[in-house]
Parts: C-alpha cells; structure tokens; sequence
C-alpha cells in the first residue's frame, strides 16, 4: 500500500501550471435595489491561469454578463460597464504554488489572497478568502470562501449606477456589490 500511495505522489503533477476551464467556471453577483430587493447576476465569459510561480491572472469578459433580462443586460454593459471602452476586467494574484503542489486528490486548503482588481479604468487591491479543492489528479477548484464586496465608487462606477437606477425609475441600487465564483482549473498538458 505505501508502495502505491509513493507511486501516486510522484504522479501528481508538480509545479504544474493550471488553465481555467471556463465551461465548469462561474462568477456571480448580486444586487440590491428599492432597499430590500436582491438580484443575482452572472459572468460567463472568463479566461486565464496559474502558472508553475503561482502567478494567477483571470481576465472577466463583461459583455457576457447575464441578469436574465435581456433590456437590462444591454443597459449594465452600455451604462455601467461601457464595454465598449471596458470590456474586460482582470483579476491578479500570487498564490502560493508549493501549496497547491502539496495537495493531493480530495484535499482542499483555505487561503487568504491579495489581488489586484483591474476594471473600467481602475486597479485596486482586494482581498479574498478562498478555498481550493484538488477534486483530482489534474483539476483544482478555487472558490470564494466569502464574498468579495465592491464598492461601485472604487472602480468609477457609481455614476452608471445612477444611470440605471434613474432609467429604471428605482428609489435606490446599493453601490455595494457581491461577488462570489467557483472556478476550476485543469493542468495544462
């Protein structure tokens, strides 16, 4: 037995480099509007990596976003994100590699994660809590042990947040955002 399981760990990949699988990857967010009403949105269009350093970079394609109402999809990417000069948004970090390397098929780890925000023109530090799942020899999950709050402001965003809320004919839409995902990654071949 202790045979195979030193067979096994030698198998694991190490310090391999990890590519999004954007098919089994989701980012969501919610917001809040007239006080007390909650919303939960979508981003489907995501792409990226970890490489062997641990260096991530996850770019978010905001034109994919998706609230289940096709008006308002339109108004969030023309009035909130204007992706027609903002497109993307891009998400960095450092994440530590040796850890990941360590984790064998069915272990997770809880890891606190500075990254840096790029988005409508902006880059800002913010901290996630994450937790990170090797579901199997070549696959990890990333997910957000907590929600990530953005604050529209931070990012220039809080004027198309006006925007909606006033073509809408809304009381209020929190400027605070949200955002929670799961994303997974396979080893790169």
């Amino acid at each position: 037995m202790k045979k195979i399981l030193l067979l096994l760990a030698l198998a694991a990949p190490a310090h391999a480099d990890w590519v999004l699988n954007s098919d089994r990857s989701t980012l969501s967010f919610v917001s809040t509007k007239a006080t007390n009403v909650a919303e939960a949105h979508r981003i489907s269009d995501l792409s990226g990596g970890i490489a062997a350093d641990g260096k991530a970079d996850i770019m978010i394609g905001l034109t994919s976003v998706d609230t289940g109402i096709e008006i308002r999809d339109d108004r969030m990417r023309d009035m909130l994100f204007e992706t027609d000069r903002f497109g993307l948004a891009n998400v960095s970090a450092t994440v530590d590699a040796a850890k990941l390397d360590r984790l064998g098929p069915g272990d997770s780890s809880q890891m606190i994660v500075e990254a840096n925000l790029s988005m409508h023109g902006v880059s800002r530090p913010v901290q996630m809590e994450l937790m990170v799942v090797r579901s199997g020899e070549s696959r990890l999950v990333v997910t957000s042990a907590r929600p990530v709050v953005i604050n529209a402001p931070d990012f220039e965003l809080a004027r198309g947040v006006e925007a909606l809320r006033e073509i809408a004919g809304l009381p209020s839409i929190s400027l605070a955002v949200p955002v929670s995902f799961v994303l997974t990654f396979d080893a790169a071949d």
